[in-house]
């Protein structure tokens, strides 16, 4: 390829892209505002689909790495009400299509999959502007500038690229998540390790929500969710721990102790994390020298595929470049039509949300049910 390609970015997706662009022999430059890989948590566990994050592993010739970092078990799921009654109890057979990882874990797999250099930590996207004839001047906070043939923006919901392409913006769906973390959680814990069990807990009600994940070394990760406006999150003084614990432990009055320990227990300050969605069926004309992958394409609520269809987009993306060596404009065509289509599909198979007035526990289980067959 006779221009470079810049990805701004170094989340899953935009490593996906690099590493099989890699794999293609196709140089490509990561350009990331962290300052480094440790520079903050990368979340918790992801479960990786055989029908797509896996199908982008494959590409990237990655699978083996991936397998070693499996955690076996976490496939199990648990759906219980309320006062604790279990509605809901899935054992990890081992045969499961959806393997569960660590986030940073599989981020770092990608990472060392590619050339030194590959990503530039540290970078900031300021600005960016065309120049014509498909490049493009990207600048850094730093004041630094790169000029490319190729921009990719593979920057997650807040893209600066995104504008290139698209006047859409993110817009908050209503429900905001708190993020609690109990550690040693077999021997401090008991009751709620039990609750949450092996892999996966959800405890569904109307506007309220838990999710919980068992993760590496004994740890319980749980998303407390809250059908509230953010003006009602803003209102809450996180930087008081025991005061934003209470705050939200009240909404959940009257749930089981063992439920509840997942908010008033917590080892870690509660972190609020609202959830925001571009419209559906997001998409934009051709624009040469220029896309976007993953959430800054595509974000919608936490649905179980953000991670999985960011890998896939990278995967496919590369794919096309490498198809097309000469005509980066027919790849990137047939790269956006391919994720149009697929953005379309998933929406329609959202699991249910959080709302005011539905997602009860028998919408949940019938969603598992038929995910299942």
């Amino acid at each position: 390829m006779h221009t470079p390609v810049t990805i701004i970015g170094a989340g899953l997706g935009g490593l996906t892209l690099a590493r099989v662009l890699h794999v293609h022999g196709i140089p490509a430059t990561v350009y990331e505002a962290e300052t480094s890989p440790s520079a903050r948590a990368q979340g918790g566990l992801l479960d990786i689909h055989d029908y797509n994050g896996q199908l982008a592993l494959k590409a990237a010739g990655l699978m083996d790495e991936f397998h070693a970092i499996v955690l076996e078990g976490r496939q199990a799921l648990r759906v219980l009400d309320r006062d604790g009654t279990v509605l809901l109890d899935q054992a990890d057979d081992g045969t499961g299509g959806r393997p569960e990882v660590q986030r940073g874990d599989l981020r770092r797999v990608l990472l060392d999959s590619l050339p030194a250099g590959t990503v530039r930590w540290g970078h900031k996207v300021s600005g960016n502007r065309a120049l014509g004839d498909g490049r493009h001047e990207v600048t850094f906070a730093d004041g630094t500038c790169v000029v490319t043939g190729l921009l990719v923006g593979a920057d997650g919901a807040w893209s600066r690229v995104r504008p290139l392409l698209s006047t859409a913006t993110p817009e908050y769906t209503g429900t905001s998540f708190v993020e609690t973390y109990l550690f040693e959680a077999d021997t401090r814990h008991p009751a709620t390790a039990k609750a949450v069990g092996g892999g996966m807990l959800i405890v569904p009600s109307p506007g309220r929500e838990i999710f919980a994940h068992r993760e590496k070394d004994d740890t319980l990760h749980a998303y407390v969710g809250l059908f509230e406006p953010q003006e009602w999150f803003a209102a809450i003084d996180f930087t008081d721990a025991a005061a934003a614990t209470a705050r939200i432990a009240q909404e959940f009055d009257g749930w089981a102790p063992e439920l509840t320990a997942l908010i008033t227990d917590s080892d870690t300050t509660p972190v609020p994390r609202s959830q925001h969605t571009l419209p559906t069926g997001h998409r934009w004309d051709r624009v040469p020298g220029v896309t976007l992958l993953g959430d800054a394409a595509h974000l919608a609520p936490p649905n179980g595929e953000g991670a999985n269809l960011a890998m896939l987009d990278g995967a496919e993306l590369g794919e096309a470049l490498a198809a097309h060596p000469e005509d980066i404009e027919t790849a990137l065509t047939e790269y956006e039509q391919s994720m149009f289509r697929r953005n379309a599909e998933t929406i329609t198979d959202d699991m249910p949300g959080i709302d005011s007035a539905h997602n009860t526990a028998q919408d949940l289980i019938d969603w598992f049910t038929k995910k299942d067959q």
